[in-house]
């Protein structure tokens, strides 16, 4: 069910996606738990869909608890917190919290350059983010370097 609410989300069909991905957690919370990973990946990906759908506080709300789950389930420096956190800074970003989406997406940088290694993808990808958010912020010789760096 999971398979297919992603595969809705990826055709643009977000109302179906959302229905079943609210189905799948419901599920998964009677059968794993609520902070089972498998949960906390649903409940991430159903964050993505109200990115998606454009509803950024739902979306925040929604990726907060993932992100406080994942924290203490998983820890800090594992790479489902990571992209969880890396979701919540572009949401904070969207909604124009420039210096919200800069604090998470420095830690995001740190915390994957030390655990990831400065050349992973996911790093880069970190790197680039933050770059953007300067660039949004007006920053734009911070930006510069960054880039150069990503």
């Amino acid at each position: 069910m999971a398979n297919l609410a992603s595969t809705y989300q990826s055709q643009g069909r977000l109302d179906e996606a959302e229905k079943l991905f609210v189905q799948v957690i419901e599920a998964q919370e009677t059968k794993l738990g609520v902070d089972h990973p498998d949960t906390l990946t649903s409940m991430a990906s159903l964050a993505s869909t109200f990115w998606n759908q454009g509803r950024l506080d739902e979306a925040e709300k929604l990726g907060v608890q993932v992100i406080e789950a994942q924290e203490t389930k998983l820890g800090v420096d594992h790479p489902d917190t990571l992209t969880s956190m890396a979701n919540l800074a572009s949401t904070y970003g969207n909604q124009g919290r420039l210096d919200e989406a800069e604090k998470l997406g420095v830690r995001v940088m740190e915390v994957s350059k030390a655990k990831l290694g400065v050349d992973h993808p996911n790093t880069l990808t970190s790197i680039g983010n933050l770059a953007s958010t300067f660039w949004n912020q007006g920053r734009l010789d911070e930006a510069e370097k960054l880039f150069i760096q990503h």
